[in-house]
Formats: C-alpha cells, structure tokens, sequence
C-alpha cells in the first residue's frame, strides 16, 4: 500500500510538471515573497532600471558600503588616476640642458691667461632635443589609452564588488532559510518521534521506527551544524568585502523577492557589448597597440637637437657666439628601429585577439546568465505553486494514515525528508536567480 501511494504521488508530479513544460514560457516571474508563491498582480517587467535598482534595500546598502571602504577599489582608483597624470608629461619636451664652459690657456685653473690670450674663455649655453614633430603626440595618445584601461580596469573592480557582495548576500538569504526550514523539520520530526513512541507502546509501531525518527532527527542537527558552519563563514568574506571588522556584529540578510526577467538574450548581448567595462579595457589596449606601432614606425625618422653658446673671452678680444644644430640619425635601424617595429606589430595582433577573445567571453557569460535566469524562474515557480503545496499535502496525509496505522513509517518519513528537501532546493533557487541577475549586471557594466 506504501509503495502504491508513493508511485501514485510521483506520477502526479511529474503530471503536473509535464504540463508546465509545455505551457507557454511566462514573459516575466513577479518580485514576489521568496516565502509565498508568486502571484499575476504584482508581476513587474525586467528592464536595466531592475539590474541596477534591485529591490534589496539591505543589499543596497551593503554595496554602498563597500563600495565607499573596499581598498582593491581605491587601490585601482589611484593607479587610474595616477595614469591619466601621463600624457601630458609625454608629450612635453624633453628638459633643456643648461651647460657651463671653462678654457684656459697654460694650465687647467680656470682664467688662466684670459686677458692675454683669445683662446681662453668662459662659456654658457643651453642646448635643446627636439623630437621629430607628430612624436610627442603619438607618445601622447598611448599614454591615453593606458589611463583609459586603467579606468575601465577600475569600473570591472567595482562591478566584481558588487557582484561579490550580492553572490555572498544572497547565498546568506539561502543559508538563513536553510536554517529556518531544518529547525522546522526537527521540531515535525520531534512530533513524528513522539507519536511513533505512542504507536510503539500500544504496539501499533515497531521499536525500528522509534529508531529511525531518532537518526533523522541527529542526522538533522548535524546539518544544522554544517549549515552554521557556512553561514559564519558566508559572514566572514561578506564582513571583508564591505570593510568590516570580523568581531564586529552580525549582517541582516532581508528577505529576497524573485526579480522580475523578460529582456531578449539579442537586448542583453548588446547592452553587454556596448556597456562592458572588461570590453572596454581589451579595446583601449587594442587601440594603445596601434598608436605604438605608428610610433615605432616614427622612429625611423631622426630627431634633432639645438644649441647656442655664448663665450666670453678677455676684455682685449671680442666674445664668441655659436649656434649648433644636431641631427640624431638611426644608423643602427635593422638593430634598434625595425626589432621594436616588429614587436609593436606582433602586439597588436595580440590586442586584438585579446579584445575578440573577451568579446566571445562576454557573450557566452551571457547567454549562460540568461540561461540560468529563465531556468530558475521557471523552476522557482514549480517549487511554489506545485511541487511544496503537494509536498506538504503529501506529508498531512501521510500523517494521517499513519495515525491510524494505514502506512507504515517509512511513508511518513519519505514524505517529510521530500518535504524539507523541496524547500531547500527552492531557497537554493531563489538565491542562484538572484545570483545569476547580478552576474548580468557585472557582465552589462550598469551602476546600481
């Protein structure tokens, strides 16, 4: 009779699941209470406005805060600004060089026979490099490109914080149901052993099933524990990322609501390709690599330098003024010049594999998220509006009939294990959906 009831339930289930799969997708779950099924009147679509306003207002918090205190940030944020500090730097002429002559006549002390010599004389000039022109603005615009990486780079920090904080939250939001739902199994397995300690004292029950009531309620404490375990250390890593001191007190976790999704996967690659701050990075390095090529191309051309000398001789002989100008040649070009032009040019073949490799990257994380987001949902719905309300159903029949010795023991103890798996699995889901939104949010490069 057991086995026939059990075969019956399972049946029914995948009944009912055969039939949500071949209804209609749904164009969006609502934000609902993680605790309620969701319900038609509160649904709320999913636009970039949801990605970077969730409706969270602890987590909003927190990324706040982390955002204000996390040292990786302003670590990235002072390397950015510290890098935009340099073009302006290359792209100024060299230092002038101001020089100081002494010619003396008969021996090294300086002045010597300057009166009586026209050879002797103190000189003083300055003297200037000059770049060959477009250089320093081509030295300019690399510059540029790395501060543009530099920042890009800080915008992908700042949105890998925030999808850390929120991935911690809300794997806390599943460890704290989690813990809600075991203590809930044990006080029911509580009932369920005392009841069965009454059904074996009038010998309607089996020694066995006194036993087995016994275990799963030890088997329950010990995930208790584990549980707890996780928790403290979900807690830990969330205090470090906010910028929290680990004795001090313990997070809130607030309730999770499922966010609403039906963005198209073709609206969310290009959101992802136009606002991806890991894009940018790839393509300011791609675009660094070609002004670098121009400038080892310019290199060829020879540079030049300027000088002028004013020198002062003795009061009998007239002063000397000279003027110099210097070419620098490349004479050794096929060691020097054409070797740097050769690495520029292999550089940027790798920018730009670098930039579509990132490219691909971005769209797979994508579709992969906007997979998940759609599986979740789905699942998240047949979690509460089937398979929990059976599940419970299930189990106060179960209970029932073994009040009256209908089924046996293990029945009821299937049914209440099935019942506390479902709700584990359904906060687990709840929290991946979650997850899986604000992997999106990294991935698109919008501010919450």
């Amino acid at each position: 009779m057991a086995l026939l009831n059990r075969q019956r339930t399972i049946a029914l289930s995948l009944g009912i699941l055969l039939l949500w799969a071949l209804a209609p997708t749904p164009a969006g779950i609502a934000q609902t209470d993680s605790a309620s099924p969701p319900g038609p009147a509160d649904r709320k679509p999913f636009t970039t406005a949801n990605i970077a306003s969730p409706d969270h207002p602890i987590l909003k918090q927190l990324i706040t805060e982390a955002l204000q205190r996390s040292p990786l940030l302003a670590a990235a944020r002072q390397h950015w600004l510290a890098q935009s500090k340099v073009p302006i730097q290359v792209a100024t002429l060299p230092d002038p060089q101001i020089s100081f002559q002494n010619l003396a006549v008969g021996n090294p002390i300086p002045g010597n026979n300057l009166q009586s010599n026209d050879f002797a004389y103190f000189g003083y000039g300055v003297s200037q490099d000059i770049p060959y022109p477009g250089k320093l603005r081509l030295r300019a615009a690399v510059a540029q490109k790395d501060a543009e990486a530099a920042r890009a780079e800080y915008q992908t920090r700042t949105r890998r914080v925030i999808e850390q904080v929120s991935e911690t939250y809300f794997n806390l939001f599943y460890l704290t149901r989690a813990l809600d739902v075991l203590q809930r199994t044990y006080s029911e397995f509580q009932q369920v052993e005392h009841i069965t300690q009454s059904q074996y004292q009038v010998g309607m029950a089996q020694q066995e099933d006194v036993l087995k009531a016994q275990l799963e309620m030890t088997t329950i404490l010990k995930e208790i524990e584990s549980t707890r375990e996780e928790f403290g250390q979900a807690q830990a890593d969330l205090k470090a990322l906010v910028g929290r001191e680990q004795d001090s007190p313990e997070i809130l976790i607030g309730n999770v609501r499922l966010t609403a999704f039906n963005l198209p996967v073709q609206k969310l690659r290009a959101l992802a390709l136009d606002g991806s701050p890991l894009l940018k990075e790839a393509q300011a390095m791609e675009a660094k690599s070609e002004q670098s090529l121009k400038l080892a191309r310019e290199d060829y051309i020879p540079d030049f330098s300027v000088s002028y000398m004013y020198q002062k001789t003795g009061a009998r002989f007239p002063d000397y003024y000279m003027a110099t100008v210097g070419i620098r040649v490349p004479l050794w070009f096929w060691r020097k010049q054409t070797p740097a032009v050769e690495q520029a040019d292999l550089e940027k073949g790798s920018a730009h594999a670098q930039t579509y490799a990132t490219r691909l990257s971005i769209l797979s994380q994508v579709q992969n998220q906007w997979i998940a987001i759609r599986t979740t949902q789905r699942i998240a719905q047949f979690y509460a509006e089937g398979l929990i309300p059976q599940a419970q159903v299930t189990l106060a029949a179960a209970l029932a009939s073994y009040r009256v010795a209908k089924v046996d023991f293990q029945t009821l103890l299937s049914a209440e294990i099935d019942l506390l798996s479902l709700r584990q699995q359904y906060y687990r889901t709840v929290a991946d959906h979650e997850i899986a939104v604000a992997r999106i949010q990294e991935i698109i490069g919008s501010a919450r």
